[in-house]
């Protein structure tokens, strides 16, 4: 609990205090799905943290790594000790715009497509990338949704020889956050 205060400091250091066009979450779901003939791999994080800032665009999402929760014991095990060396990494950050932001009327009943650009930090290396994503206003409410691949050697992410042909060398990440205006008393 107390990293996610810190990771809220943090975030809301950088973004200030004032209300209106910031919306939150500390809920956000991330998972991560790859499949090869000989293994499925498949794992979600229902307890990341996500600010958006409708009024310039700026787009953060912060997640534990040892959040991340596998069918299997061992495989979530191998994940933290031998691939993503969660004790020395322990989270995952993105930092980004919403490209097209000026669009998004938060308003209105509405589903709007939009371009994210940013750095993404996982396993102590970032890399840019750039997704396509899907942001629905309903009723005051904002929901994020992405979903896009990444290769696990650019983040530096080592699989053993042995085991080379059950790991995917590409997973595919889905996003989905459901924000409140930033303040509100609704429930996070």
């Amino acid at each position: 609990m107390k990293v996610y205060w810190i990771a809220l400091v943090l975030i809301f250091g950088s973004y200030g205090f004032s209300h209106g066009q910031k919306y939150f979450t500390k809920n956000a779901e991330i998972s991560f799905y790859s499949d090869t003939p000989m293994e499925k791999i498949e794992a979600h994080n229902k307890s990341s943290v996500c600010v958006i800032d409708f009024s310039d665009g700026r787009i953060e999402f912060s997640t534990l790594i040892k959040g991340f929760q596998f069918d299997k014991a061992l495989m979530q095990e191998h994940f933290n000790e031998n691939y993503m060396e969660s004790d020395k990494f322990p989270k995952s950050q993105f930092k980004g715009q919403i490209m097209n932001y000026s669009v998004i009327q938060t308003d209105q009943n509405k589903r709007h497509k939009v371009k994210v650009n940013g750095d993404l930090t996982i396993h102590g290396i970032t890399k840019n990338i750039t997704a396509e994503a899907d942001i629905t206003t309903k009723s005051g409410d904002v929901l994020a949704e992405a979903e896009f691949d990444i290769l696990v050697a650019d983040f530096g992410i080592e699989i053993p020889a042995v085991v080379r042909d059950n790991i995917a060398q590409s997973v595919k990440i889905n996003i989905k956050a459901a924000l409140k205006t930033l303040g509100s008393d609704k429930k996070q």
